[in-house]
């Protein structure tokens, strides 16, 4: 064989340096596209993976950051129970405290000294005006008035005679016998006896009825409700000092009570209106009464009106001293409301109930009426429709961001469906329908 040198095509030889496969060459009537672009999209899809991931990373966490900031925020707002004001009675009756006093009371103490000789009645006695009740020896008052009869005759006795030798210095006096000097003081030594003359008859006068106080009488109607003194026991006159009450009195035929009425009451507090009394010692019983007069003005202290209610006591019932719950019956309805003790705050501004509306606490001032244990009667400061705290915290200020507590059901009867269960569709409220 010999030799021949290949021959190579122009196209070969063209492509000499880089040479294509036969294969590639028969399927190349496309173009092939470049290697950067297969990089660049590469490089996207990385980012894009790597965002994906870091979102699904970092939003979690931002949502439960929030999550714990809204929840920490919200256990700081305190959570309280409210109720509604409940309406007061609408009659308006009001029980006030009272004491029994007797209508006319009397310590009687002696008006002399001396000796206790009799008493007459004891206690209990049902006495009347003028009666008797004891005899005191005076007799140191009794030589007191001896004596100051014997100065009076002894004042009189001088009286005559002054009277005599005035009378003969006037006929004197005419006839120049006497001088007018000695006139003048025959007049006046009569004026001078004709003065102590009308003391002493004052001093008697005073002696007498001085004596005349060694027998106590009673002053008026009454029972005698103490006797302090007895036979041969010494007495001293006078109501001070070593003197002492000898007896007591009082007049319980009509008794008399003393009651403070409320500022809030006070004007519908008008004598005439009928008051009935309550006693422990009577249960189930009323004594009628009726209001009889007031103060007509408000005790700055207590602020109340203080008013009188007179019942009748003819059975003797009754007794002076006793406490007594007074049914003061008004005549014009005023609003009230009902509400748990566990919802007032005592403060140094007074008496307050705490509100919540719109989510903030407010602190309102009212003023009570009657006190029901439990429960206390509100007469001023409120509307009815308040939500009121119950268990206020101690640290609650005016516009505190509060919320309100969920109220659970109220307890059913056994037997009976729940009060806040609602009938299903195509079931009536009565049962199970057919």
């Amino acid at each position: 064989m010999t030799d021949e040198p290949v021959k190579q095509s122009p196209r070969a030889g063209a492509t000499s340096g880089n040479q294509i496969p036969a294969e590639q060459e028969l399927h190349s009537g496309q173009a092939t596209p470049p290697r950067s672009g297969h990089s660049v999209l590469i490089a996207i899809l990385v980012v894009i993976i790597v965002a994906g991931i870091v979102v699904m990373g970092v939003v979690p966490r931002l949502k439960a950051k929030a999550a714990l900031r809204t929840e920490t925020t919200n256990l700081a707002i305190p959570t309280v129970m409210v109720i509604h004001p409940k309406q007061g009675d609408p009659e308006q009756e009001i029980i006030l405290p009272g004491n029994i006093q007797a209508f006319e009371d009397a310590p009687i103490y002696a008006r002399t000294n001396g000796y206790l000789k009799k008493w007459y009645v004891d206690i209990g006695a049902h006495v009347t005006a003028g009666q008797l009740l004891a005899d005191i020896d005076t007799p140191e008052v009794e030589q007191q008035l001896q004596v100051a009869k014997s100065d009076l005759n002894t004042a009189q006795a001088n009286l005559n005679l002054s009277k005599i030798t005035e009378d003969r210095y006037d006929g004197l006096k005419n006839t120049d016998s006497v001088s007018k000097q000695d006139v003048d003081n025959a007049h006046g030594d009569f004026e001078a006896k004709k003065a102590t003359v009308a003391a002493a008859e004052s001093n008697v006068k005073r002696l007498e009825e001085t004596l005349a106080f060694n027998k106590i009488y009673a002053p008026f109607d009454g029972i005698i409700t103490a006797r302090n003194t007895d036979i041969g026991q010494l007495i001293d006159s006078g109501s001070g000092g070593s003197a002492k009450e000898m007896f007591h009195i009082q007049s319980t035929r009509v008794l008399r009570v003393y009651i403070n009425v409320p500022q809030q009451y006070s004007q519908a507090a008008k004598p005439g209106l009928t008051a009935d009394l309550t006693l422990a010692e009577f249960p189930g019983r009323r004594f009628k009464g009726q209001l009889v007069r007031t103060a007509k003005a408000i005790d700055q202290a207590s602020r109340t009106l203080l008013v009188e209610v007179d019942v009748n006591n003819t059975t003797g019932e009754l007794l002076p001293g006793a406490y007594t719950g007074v049914h003061l019956k008004l005549p014009e309805g005023i609003p009230t409301f009902i509400l748990p003790v566990n919802t007032l705050i005592f403060r140094s501004q007074g008496l307050q109930v705490a509100t919540v509306g719109d989510g903030k606490a407010s602190l309102v001032r009212i003023v009570l009426g009657r006190d029901f244990g439990s429960e206390v009667e509100v007469v001023s400061g409120l509307t009815g429709q308040e939500n009121v705290m119950v268990n206020p915290p101690d640290s609650l200020v005016e516009g505190e961001q509060v919320q309100i507590a969920e109220q659970s059901p109220q307890p059913s009867v056994p037997g009976a469906p729940p009060a806040n269960l609602q009938p299903k569709s195509g079931q009536q409220p009565g049962g199970p329908k057919n």
